[in-house]
């Protein structure tokens, strides 16, 4: 590990944040939640925002994936995704559900904006963002799909939105 670069939790703890924050609506898997963990470890994500029925850690589903990445993301629950969102945007953040809808942006034009704080919204594996969130989100955004499926798995999802998100910020 020495020789890949890699933070410690301390460093970690104390290192400047990617200024992006991820809300989980309804989450039902914890490997999911544990998979989106280590993806917001990866980036050095602000902090992760567990809602609903989304399991927190301490649990030995979201480990088996996460390993370890709880112990150093920065996270909260909160009961009720709707507040979280209003709390967010009161705080400054655009909050954008991650979610096909009549009016989402795709994710190859959508352009992020260096000075903006981000909120990104990934929903139920099967019912995705509710409509009480989508309402009270700035915009939705999707990512093209071309098979036969017309969706993705939620951490799947998040990994490829946020390194979207971080490539097109720090270019």
């Amino acid at each position: 590990m020495e020789e890949l670069g890699r933070k410690t939790p301390e460093d970690f703890k104390g290192a400047g944040k990617f200024p992006l924050v991820i809300v989980l609506d309804n989450i039902r898997s914890m490997m999911n939640t544990g998979s989106v963990f280590r993806t917001a470890d990866a980036f050095i994500l602000e902090k992760i925002i567990l809602c609903g029925v989304t399991a927190t850690p301490p649990h030995r589903e979201i480990h088996k994936t996460a390993l370890g990445a709880t112990e150093t993301v920065e996270w909260m629950y909160e009961a009720d995704t709707t507040d979280a969102i209003r709390r967010l945007k009161g705080q400054g953040y655009e909050t954008i559900a991650v979610e096909q809808t009549t009016h989402s942006i795709d994710l190859k034009t959508f352009r992020p904006e260096s000075a903006k704080k981000y909120a990104l919204v990934f929903g139920n594996e099967v019912k995705g963002v509710g409509d009480d969130v989508l309402s009270l989100c700035d915009k939705s955004i999707e990512i093209p799909q071309f098979g036969t499926k017309h969706s993705l798995n939620v951490a799947v999802t998040a990994g490829v939105v946020v390194w979207d998100f971080y490539s097109k910020l720090i270019d």
